[in-house]
């Protein structure tokens, strides 16, 4: 009786130990990088140690050992590796799992074609093969997987005051709560993104030389600059085009009939004909289009053009005037296309301008990013493991030796800092063939790299472009001219369920509107918008006007 009274009041005392040492359990990271994420934590000796007892999963880098456990990561794939390394077999991926290997983590990346990840991704989803961070810049669809169930609520592995520490200060609270829904959920991790501007208009400046033609302002004197460098072409060329919109965004703005109104523009914000519907300025600006292509102006199967032969036309000197992303005519990203285009045709040289002025009331408006941009997700497949080592590995990426490494590499060799601590680039060259590539792809939660402000962004930038500095300075100030409107990143309701559909109509129809004979445009936008409605667009946008109009009022 003695012995066993003894063991019990052994196991009660074991068990009060246990609790008091579960009390007093406290977790300190061994990342310097790490930075204080919430007032629950404390900083000690350049770690953080949490106040309260742990949180179930630990997603500070460096917080926890893993038990080698491997990850799969989605990496976009422009087939732009250069020679002598490949998508998945470059140093960059060897880094990465040299860092992550230190937490006994493996980063297996899963390529997929960027230009098709939506179709990619629907399919590895529908069929339970997605990677274990999958991503997509349409949140619809990464709200839509969780809705139905197929992908994990990040809260509890992001929200505890010890959790993510490095992602929390580097996201901050607007950028994260981007992916959490009306209920606080958290079903995705939105990457933050260094500026907002988002598009440009791009002209050939020598041919607007030659003529003797002034830099257009409005839409029509845009169409009479366009039909004289192709008709009347300065260098004789017969294989001229007048214009390629890779990006519409700037050239929508200068016919809109809502953008003056923030909660109409706010309603009418979208790549998914939500304004083609809702704002009655989108039927001009087909009417615009489909203008210039029954003048001959626009390549006539520009719907099936890829981005590698849009840039090819470019390249070659083809194309007068073409809408593409901010920086598009000299980022190195996208190939340097001013630069080849000048080794290709001496002389020759490609300039971006102010947004047109608007043709309802003469203003000008620029598109606008959001703060966030792309969206990384976890489908289900993925075990509970896996998903707080997925977000320890996002967590990295916003360090120092994660995020800031991968996108401009290392000091001394890829870049030095200058007097005002940005990292200014060594030899543009030799980074573009080391790094530039895939530095863009792999930090995923960065869009536009690493960087603490807009200023240091633009100044960092500029210096990538060796002789095209004023290039980029001035891309970046036109994007940004004018009242910017920014897009939204509010889903509604019907949207995820009804999205797909619209996106089918929406591709169909506004090639219909563009190439058909002008006497049938009007007929055939009508059939689209009718087409539109059979899908359900009047619901969301509905929807989109109620919530619109409770944020910013009429």
């Amino acid at each position: 009786m003695k012995k066993r009274l003894f063991i019990c009041i052994l196991a009660l005392f074991l068990i009060v130990l246990g609790i008091s040492g579960c009390g007093d359990a406290k977790v300190q990271t061994k990342d310097t990088n790490v930075q204080q994420g919430s007032s629950d934590t404390k900083s000690i000796d350049g770690g953080t140690q949490q106040s309260t007892a742990s949180s179930k999963y630990q997603t500070t880098y460096g917080s926890k050992k893993f038990n080698n456990v491997k990850i799969t990561v989605e990496l976009f794939d422009r087939s732009n590796a250069p020679e002598g390394s490949t998508i998945t077999d470059n140093k960059w991926v060897k880094y990465v799992n040299e860092q992550m290997n230190k937490v006994g983590i493996t980063v297996e990346f899963i390529p997929v074609p960027r230009w098709d990840e939506v179709t990619k991704m629907q399919a590895m989803m529908a069929s339970g093969t997605a990677p274990d961070i999958t991503l997509t810049y349409t949140y619809a669809h990464a709200e839509s997987y969780f809705n139905q169930g197929g992908t994990w609520d990040l809260t509890e592995f992001i929200d505890g005051p010890d959790q993510a520490l490095n992602m929390k200060k580097y996201l901050g609270k607007d950028v994260l709560d981007i992916g959490r829904n009306a209920n606080k959920q958290l079903y995705g991790i939105v990457a933050r993104r260094a500026t907002t501007a988002k598009s440009n208009l791009f002209i050939r400046k020598d041919w607007m030389d030659k003529l003797g033609l002034s830099i257009p302002q409005t839409p029509d004197e845009l169409y009479d600059v366009i039909y004289k460098m192709v008709y009347n072409n300065p260098d004789g060329r017969k294989d001229a085009i007048g214009a390629i919109t890779w990006n519409a965004w700037n050239m929508k703005m200068a016919f809109s009939q809502v953008a003056s109104n923030k909660t109409k523009a706010a309603i009418a914000n979208g790549d998914d004909a939500f304004a083609d519907y809702y704002d009655p300025g989108m039927r001009e600006y087909y009417r615009f289009m489909n203008k210039l292509y029954n003048a001959g102006l626009m390549n006539k199967e520009y719907y099936t053009m890829s981005e590698d032969n849009f840039k090819t036309y470019i390249a070659t000197g083809t194309v007068a005037f073409f809408e593409y992303a901010v920086n598009g005519s000299v980022d190195v990203l996208r190939g340097s296309l001013l630069k080849t285009l000048q080794e290709n045709v001496p002389g020759a040289d490609i300039i971006s301008i102010q947004p047109l002025k608007n043709v309802n009331d003469g203003k000008q408006y620029s598109a606008g990013y959001a703060l966030g941009g792309l969206i990384n997700f976890c489908p289900k497949t993925a075990s509970a493991e896996k998903v707080e080592a997925c977000m320890t590995y996002l967590d990295w990426l916003c360090t120092k030796d994660g995020g800031f490494a991968i996108y401009h590499g290392f000091e001394g060799e890829h870049f030095n800092y200058d007097q005002n601590g940005v990292p200014v680039v060594i030899n543009a060259e030799y980074n573009s063939k080391d790094k530039d590539w895939i530095r863009t792809d792999l930090f995923l939660t960065g869009n536009q790299g690493y960087f603490a402000t807009v200023d240091d962004f633009n100044a960092c930038t500029a210096k990538e472009a060796p002789g095209y500095e004023q290039h980029v300075i001035d891309n970046y100030r036109n994007a940004l001219t004018g009242i910017i409107v920014n897009d939204t990143t509010y889903t509604s309701p019907s949207t995820p369920d009804l999205i797909t559909d619209i996106g089918l109509v929406r591709d169909e129809y506004t090639v219909q509107c563009i190439t058909c004979p002008e006497a049938e445009f009007d007929a055939t936008y009508d059939k689209y918008m009718a087409e539109l409605e059979k899908v359900g667009i009047k619901t969301i946008i509905e929807e989109r006007t109620k919530y619109f109009t409770e944020l910013y009022g009429n």
